[in-house]
């Protein structure tokens, strides 16, 4: 695993007409589309104290996204996590997912402040160098402006990679932030609780699909399977 800097240039938070000028861009960026090569996930994971429970409950539901996206091209996928006094850490690209597992299962989460800025910094950084298809976010909080973060997340895109925020409980003002962030990268937000692990399951499964395959994938697997699958296609329209 490797440390993510902390400083990689910091920016000047988006104004409102700086975020409505990014949104017009984005409209008219093209989205991902099905490609020969296999498709890139990034697994961003809030490992603060409060998802311990959640954390654990992940290994068993990243197994079945994986063996999904399986079927079509597959997915390399990167984890990425922040935990503590300032860790932030990013795995290896990988296509290997039980590598990934026992990866998770040695993690144990740890109080601290959120770190989304760094997530959405390392997630420009590793998509200016090669091509990203989808980001996954699971978090429950978020401690940071949400101005410095609609900056980075309306660079990101225009760079054509959705964010998929998926939030655990009810903290309005992380609802507000993970609605914002999906919103300037055309992907999707979703609320789940501590008792929707079918749903996080069948939400997930989608996101690799789509990272593998692009709309036509996910369109064809939304009308095999419906459900969630059907909700994160209606969002990403």
């Amino acid at each position: 695993m490797s440390r993510i800097k902390p400083h990689d240039g910091h920016r000047e938070p988006a104004t409102g007409t700086d975020v409505e000028a990014f949104l017009e861009r984005v409209r008219q960026a093209p989205t991902p589309s099905a490609q020969s090569g296999r498709g890139r996930l990034v697994l961003a994971m809030d490992a603060t104290l409060s998802r311990q429970h959640s954390w654990d409950q992940a290994l068993s539901i990243q197994a079945d996204m994986f063996q999904e996206a399986g079927r079509l091209n597959g997915i390399d996928v990167q984890l990425v996590y922040f935990r503590g006094a300032g860790e932030c850490r990013a795995s290896k690209w990988t296509p290997d997912t039980q590598s990934l597992a026992r990866l998770m299962s040695g993690i144990r989460c740890m109080g601290g402040q959120t770190q989304i800025l760094r997530v959405l910094k390392h997630l420009r950084s590793e998509a200016s160098a090669g091509k990203v298809n989808a980001c996954v976010y699971i978090g429950d909080a978020m401690e940071e402006p949400i101005d410095h973060l609609a900056a980075v997340a309306g660079e990101i895109g225009l760079m054509g990679v959705p964010i998929f925020m998926f939030q655990e409980g009810g903290d309005p003002q992380a609802e507000a932030g993970f609605r914002e962030i999906a919103r300037l990268t055309r992907g999707a937000y979703f609320r789940f609780g501590h008792d929707s692990a079918k749903v996080l399951r069948e939400l997930l499964t989608a996101v690799a699909v789509y990272a593998a395959g692009g709309h036509k994938a996910l369109a064809s697997h939304s009308a095999e399977r419906g459900g969630a699958a059907a909700l994160l296609l209606k969002q990403m329209k």
